[in-house]
């Protein structure tokens, strides 16, 4: 059942790319995650096979000159520690900010008719700028995104994940469900959920005072494969 942690883990990662805070300095797919407590028996977050979406829409009275966006993190790391009961079991996960691509052609097909338009270069780039910068994930102070997990329950129909999210220079707590899939060796996690950038302590971009802006609200997807050591 710790197996759990890892998908409400994934879930809220998301959801953390537009709130709060890292204290520990590092970035890139290669920055170092930190190792589980000695003498767990613990899985590690396999990269490639996992991923982190956000859904982004755009808002304000001159919506119509702006896009929807879809943005895809597939640098995850982090471990499980598999406790036999999951209020025992324990995560750690890390999401290298730099390493969020914005509106590639294939992820934008995946979700329909909300990003079906076609997107130029210029505007993937500015789209990333802005997410970036100091006014959002600040990304040059805050490289990494870091979950810790604080509880696992039950709810209906699913698990649901207690965790303390850091972003860009703030703290969070937030409740993800998730579904979890097992198998010999390998843990799977996935999960919908609905976030706030405000609830985040974020301030949704906006432009032209406030014509043109981001939704506060935002959709995260996530599945998480964890393998074991």
């Amino acid at each position: 059942m710790f197996k759990i942690c890892l998908v409400a883990c994934a879930a809220v990662l998301l959801a953390a790319c537009g709130a709060p805070k890292i204290r520990t300095p590092g970035g890139g797919a290669a920055a170092p995650v930190h190792a589980p407590p000695a003498g767990v028996a613990a899985y590690h977050i396999d990269s490639a096979q996992s991923e982190l979406r956000l859904l982004v829409h755009r808002a304000g009275p001159m919506a119509r000159l702006g896009h929807n966006h879809v943005m895809v993190n597939r640098a995850v790391g982090g471990w499980v520690d598999a406790a036999d009961a999951a209020s025992a079991a324990s995560f750690s996960l890390r999401v290298p900010v730099g390493e969020f691509v914005v509106d590639e052609a294939e992820a934008r097909a995946q979700e329909g008719a909300d990003f079906s338009e076609e997107i130029q270069e210029d505007a993937r780039s500015g789209t990333r700028h802005n997410m970036l910068s100091a006014a959002l994930l600040d990304a040059d102070r805050y490289p990494i995104i870091t979950l810790t997990s604080i509880a696992v329950a039950q709810a209906p129909g699913q698990l649901a994940a207690t965790l303390a999210v850091e972003v860009a220079g703030h703290e969070s707590t937030l409740v993800v469900p998730f579904t979890l899939e097992t198998s010999a060796g390998r843990v799977s996690a996935s999960g919908t959920v609905a976030l706030r950038q405000s609830e985040l302590g974020l301030t949704p971009f906006s432009v032209m005072l406030g014509a043109l802006q981001v939704q506060d609200e935002f959709t995260v997807k996530f599945k998480l494969v964890a393998l074991k050591n």
